[in-house]
């Protein structure tokens, strides 16, 4: 018997965004629909356009369970995927879930006895990325390393306590229709914005390791790159929108890539110590990749210094490059572009 099978548990509507997730969508349904959690659950599913089977997935998981339903999502941006996933959805606990995202079995009821004890707003844990070759296990290896994403304690773990940010999350819905939902003008740091506008409401962000999300990385160096200078370009909008929301350690990859290119050029046209900048970062990943690799099949560890330096020089050259019509309208008004939550 289910431990929690005598006690009231609040309902769950699990919200999920997706956009040509054939490759993981089925698990990641079936992994929130075998949640050992004795409460009342749904899941909402918003569907972008979408150039793969995931929309037939989509229909075959709503057919077969009636807890499953979806949305249409258009415009195919995952913050607007979430607000219209949070306006079907109906129960009071909002746990956001991504198409390549594997729960852990307790992580529902484990979330929700955390919203109680802590009195969080949000609460969330480990983004706990796994690999199926030897690329992706690198890039794995890289995301759970401090050489990789720093302090990030949901990328490598640490103590329970309050956060700025953390992975995914797990709502209460009075924060979400407080706050009006996602900030739809934000295609990439949704999370870190919304957060950022629950703590200046005085609401707690709860980062916990019990809780356990199995995460996929990208699949080849284009998209790593991509989804780091996505990264970059974003974390600097939500920089220029909220004043003071900086820190050290995002400040370190675009001084990586002005440090290298300036060594660089200085070796080339000056002196030849001018190649020890990136010299130095060149030993440091494959020094700091020696460690992150262990127990790795050799291919895999032979990766990892590529995976870092993708990682940090893509999100580095975003951040740089983030051009301010991004946040035009945001700076414009100086509040969220935001859709009602009933």
């Amino acid at each position: 018997m289910n431990a929690n099978s005598d006690v009231q548990l609040p309902a769950v509507s699990v919200i999920m965004p997706v956009l040509d997730e054939e490759r993981h969508l089925r698990g990641a349904v079936q992994a929130i629909l075998a949640q050992e959690y004795a409460g009342e659950m749904e899941v909402v599913i918003a569907l972008g356009p979408s150039k793969d089977r995931t929309d037939e997935i989509a229909a075959e998981l709503v057919r077969e369970d009636p807890r499953v339903h979806t949305v249409p999502n258009p415009t195919g941006r995952t913050p607007a995927a979430l607000n219209a996933a949070i306006k079907a959805s109906r129960h009071p606990i909002v746990v956001r879930v991504d198409g390549h995202g594997m729960l852990s079995p307790d992580y529902i009821a484990t979330a929700v006895r955390l919203l109680q004890e802590t009195g969080a707003q949000n609460v969330g844990g480990i983004m706990h990325a796994e690999g199926e070759n030897d690329w992706e296990h690198a890039v794995a290896a890289a995301m759970t390393s401090k050489i990789g994403v720093g302090n990030a304690a949901f990328h490598t773990g640490g103590e329970a306590q309050q956060a700025e940010t953390v992975y995914l999350g797990v709502f209460r819905r009075e924060a979400l229709e407080r706050q009006g939902g996602y900030n739809e003008e934000f295609i990439r740091a949704q999370d870190w914005e919304l957060n950022f506008r629950i703590r200046e409401a005085g609401g707690l962000i709860w980062f916990s390791p019990e809780l356990r999300v199995s995460y996929r990385p990208r699949p080849s160096v284009k998209a790593l790159a991509k989804q780091y200078k996505d990264y970059g370009r974003w974390r600097h909008v939500v920089a220029r929108y909220h004043e003071g929301s900086i820190n050290l350690r995002y400040l370190a990859p675009p001084t990586a890539v002005l440090a290298i290119a300036a060594g660089v050029l200085v070796g080339a046209l000056v002196t030849p110590w001018g190649f020890v900048v990136p010299g130095g970062y060149l030993a440091a990943i494959v020094l700091g990749s020696i460690p992150a690799g262990k127990g790795l099949p050799l291919k895999a560890r032979l990766q990892i210094p590529v995976a870092l330096a993708t990682m940090h020089m893509s999100w580095g050259w975003g951040f740089l490059t983030s051009p301010k019509s991004l946040a035009r309208k945001v700076i414009a008004s100086r509040r969220p572009a935001v859709v009602t939550v009933d």
